[in-house]
């Protein structure tokens, strides 16, 4: 598989903060090969770990799991694909995944011939795959395309790269490529690399929730299939978590094995010692059910009348990193009815808001949001004061705080969105060879930035200072006036980061082409400027904010080179 091209144009779209969406289907699309990759990653690391971190009957569950998500991407005629009378279904009763391959559940490793043969239906990894020599999985942002000997796809599927999100998936693709799936998988592969020793029992215990979560995964996908089943999931601490569509308080606090059944849209959920739960899929996203123990994923309308519902999840137990976090992050959030009708009120108003900074605003939001993630308010903040994250392993998802207004989401959408985008840029695209090391200024923060670091904060800036000078253009006061001290703001901001970006040696020949197209983007705010008064503002606060920075770190940090 060669690794996909960026044409020239598609780079100068992305450095003037723009994108059409072809352009920005190739980061999406390449996006979510990549998650499948990830995913094949973690199925031959299981294959290949000791007994200690992966014994052989969770081996043989993950080959069940494949093969049910297999089913759920292409869905047969109930007649064919389920025994006659109505028995209930068992994935280890299917065919199985590829021809000549043993069923998943005999034991077999190898097929009559002597042929190799992978459990997901896959060609022998020998011949080029996502995994690392001697079985070491690695991180998927270090996969190079041209070692792959053809792109991953589920078994019988076409070999094109997928569609564009939210056209023509199946349901087992829609899972796969869902956001939070990604940290599910990097999760898996760092519990299952053996080069970190024994496992302890922490460790321990969280690889076997994590390889457990496969299951939920490939049952929500095959019931969004249609496909009926009986499998047997485990609740980790008193919560069963069924990924989109809700999580379930189980009768017991403890862990604990329970039995889903799905029939014609509606999910059985049978724990000991207690009552059956039914689930009712909604369309599209969350379930319902009149059980208090059940809290559903919430969903928000379509940004656009063309799409579909925006996930907000305060479910998923992936949503945030594990481990300490910036203190100016709010920790993962829980909605209450006050929270869910406040992030509906900003929502429902948020099109409008970015389509006032341009209508190209509302074409990446459309492109590249997939999923909202709720966190509370960072420690001390006050009025308009928010938090908001993105993760580059889990591309298309936002995580903010409750949003004030719709202006205030659709700022955060501009801002997230940009670093979401460099980032895919830059799995495609080799922009500079600039260590990591901590030594350039920017307005924005008050410790020293690398030069990674320091790009991608200029362009989230440019972006913002591009969306409210077009926002200021087309509004009446007082909205207008707002809309000129932000550009103000982050233009200033721009205009004291950029030259540490343009000066630098580090820079590729492509990595030249972007940063050129953002420097004359700067400048072509010039054509109108701000009020004298907003832009006096905004200067003296980038030179006090370049003065206390110089006090504090300018004798230890190194020059940039020059």
């Amino acid at each position: 598989m060669t690794r996909p091209t960026v044409p020239d144009r598609a780079l100068v779209e992305l450095g003037r903060t723009e994108g059409t969406p072809d352009t920005l289907a190739i980061l999406a699309r390449d996006q979510d090969t990549r998650r499948l990759l990830l995913l094949r990653a973690v199925l031959d690391a299981a294959e290949a770990a000791e007994p200690a971190l992966c014994s052989p009957d969770r081996k043989s569950r993950l080959r069940d799991d494949w093969s049910l998500l297999a089913e759920a991407d292409h869905p047969k005629p109930p007649r064919t694909a389920h025994p006659p009378g109505g028995e209930s279904w068992d994935p280890r009763g299917m065919p199985p995944p590829g021809p000549g391959a043993p069923h998943p559940s005999s034991g077999a490793a190898y097929p009559p011939g002597g042929e190799s043969w992978d459990p997901r239906g896959m060609p022998d990894p020998s011949s080029g795959t996502a995994h690392s020599p001697g079985g070491t999985p690695q991180d998927p942002r270090g996969v190079s395309y041209s070692s792959l000997g053809a792109p991953y796809c589920l078994p019988g599927t076409v070999q094109p790269p997928p569609p564009p999100p939210g056209v023509g998936l199946s349901p087992a693709r829609d899972r796969l490529f869902h956001p939070l799936t990604g940290p599910w998988a990097l999760s898996c592969l760092h519990g299952l690399d053996g080069r970190a020793g024994p496992p302890d029992e922490p460790r321990s215990r969280r690889l076997r929730q994590d390889l457990a979560h496969f299951s939920a995964i490939a049952a929500v996908a095959a019931a969004r299939a249609g496909i009926p089943f009986t499998v047997r999931l485990t609740a980790y601490a008193g919560v069963l978590t069924l990924p989109s569509l809700g999580s379930l308080r189980t009768a017991t606090t403890g862990d604990d094995l329970v039995d889903v059944t799905h029939r014609e849209g509606c999910l059985t959920v049978r724990q000991p010692d207690a009552p059956d739960v039914l689930v009712r899929l909604e369309s599209g996203i969350g379930a319902w059910s009149g059980a208090l123990a059940w809290t559903p994923v919430h969903a928000l309308p379509g940004l656009a009348s063309a799409g579909g519902p925006m996930p907000l999840d305060d479910v998923d137990p992936y949503r945030v990193a594990p481990g300490p976090r910036p203190r100016t992050l709010g920790g993962a959030a829980t909605l209450d009815d006050g929270d869910g009708k406040r992030w509906l009120q900003a929502w429902s108003g948020t099109e409008a808001a970015l389509r006032t900074g341009g209508a190209h605003r509302v074409t990446e939001a459309v492109a590249l949001l997939r999923c909202l993630v709720p966190l509370e308010r960072p420690p001390g903040a006050e009025g308009r004061d928010s938090c908001s994250a993105t993760r580059h392993e889990a591309f298309g998802a936002l995580l903010s705080s409750t949003p004030q207004d719709a202006l205030a989401l659709a700022e955060t959408l501009v801002h997230e969105l940009h670093h979401a985008k460099l980032a895919a840029l830059g799995d495609l695209v080799t922009l500079h060879h600039a260590d990591a090391e901590a030594r350039y200024f920017a307005p924005w923060k008050t410790d020293p930035r690398p030069y990674d670091g320091l790009l991608q904060g200029v362009y989230s800036h440019l972006a913002l200072a591009d969306y409210f000078q077009r926002r200021a253009l087309r509004t009446t006061p007082p909205d207008s006036e707002y809309a000129w001290s932000r550009h103000a703001r982050y233009r200033a901001q721009v205009g004291a980061a950029l030259p540490g970006l343009v000066g630098s040696p580090d820079l590729t020949r492509r990595g030249r082409r972007f940063v050129d197209e953002m420097t004359a983007t700067y400048e072509r705010m010039a054509d109108h400027p701000a009020p004298r008064n907003h832009t006096a503002r905004a200067q003296a606060y980038v030179k006090a904010a370049r003065a206390l920075w110089t006090q504090r770190h300018a004798p230890a940090v190194p020059r940039p080179k020059e």
